[in-house]
């Protein structure tokens, strides 16, 4: 399929329009009412409880943004609802994926995230099409991992993902620290963007900083697949952005 119009036409709020100071947390409902309040898209990060729920969340751990601490995976749904997310005001504990649908309700578009462990593991894929069913509202599905993306592109029709975009998040390099666990053939394959044949993203969430690159100039001119950079915060990656690129995810306020 052909990206839709929608999945740049406006500015996407980093994990919501958070803004720790005034009680908005990232991936948080506020941050989401305050993103649909001011005009943006959103994109948010989609993880799995140890009993195979969806939650809107973006680290592997909780201790950064809970009161709570050690592997979010190992938690169950029911008590991961019952967390509260660090210095939230409003309704600050964790939302499971469903009930954030609900709160956007096709309001703006919502490009979502599947985090992975790079395992295989394929639950929260199928958990998050699950979710998707009936929902009325431009959505994507986007990934750093290219078995996530290729396994919802292969199941696609039986998904019911026959509308719902596919794209993949990436950079230039994978030699920083958080990539440490991946082989270096791995790391060298996600870098060189070899999984094409697998994946085939209709759109791209690219690294700002890592703009202008081959990969994001190809699949924007060659194949016509439109190019999100990420995070864009000053007015530097703004500008790089709309040389090299086609949307900002964003933080802060657009430059």
């Amino acid at each position: 399929m052909s990206a839709p119009d929608w999945l740049t036409a406006r500015p996407i709020a980093h994990r919501g329009l958070h803004d720790k100071a005034a009680g908005r947390i990232e991936n948080s409902r506020e941050a989401a009412r305050a993103a649909i309040a001011n005009g943006f898209a959103i994109e948010c990060d989609v993880r799995l409880s140890r009993d195979g729920e969806a939650f809107v969340f973006h680290d592997d751990d909780l201790d950064r943004l809970t009161g709570a601490s050690g592997p979010f995976h190992a938690r169950d749904a029911a008590e991961l609802a019952q967390l509260r997310l660090t210095g939230a005001q409003g309704e600050a504990r964790l939302p499971r994926l469903a009930d954030f649908l609900s709160l956007v309700a096709g309001r703006t578009p919502l490009i979502i995230e599947i985090k992975s462990a790079f395992d295989g593991d394929m639950r929260l894929c199928e958990r998050a099409a699950h979710a998707l069913a009936g929902y009325d509202g431009p959505v994507a599905l986007k990934s750093f991992d290219p078995a996530v993306m290729a396994h919802l592109r292969q199941r696609r029709a039986a998904l019911g993902l026959a509308a719902v975009p596919l794209g993949m998040v990436a950079q230039a390099t994978y030699e920083q620290a958080e990539w440490a666990h991946l082989a270096p053939q791995r790391r060298l394959a996600l870098a060189h963007f070899l999984h094409w044949r697998e994946t085939q993203p209709e759109f791209l969430s690219w690294c700002v900083d890592d703009l202008p690159h081959a990969v994001p100039n190809l699949l924007r001119t060659a194949l016509n697949a439109p190019v999100m950079a990420w995070t864009v915060r000053t007015p530097a990656q703004w500008a790089r952005m709309r040389a090299f690129a086609d949307q900002a995810v964003f933080e802060g306020a657009p430059a």
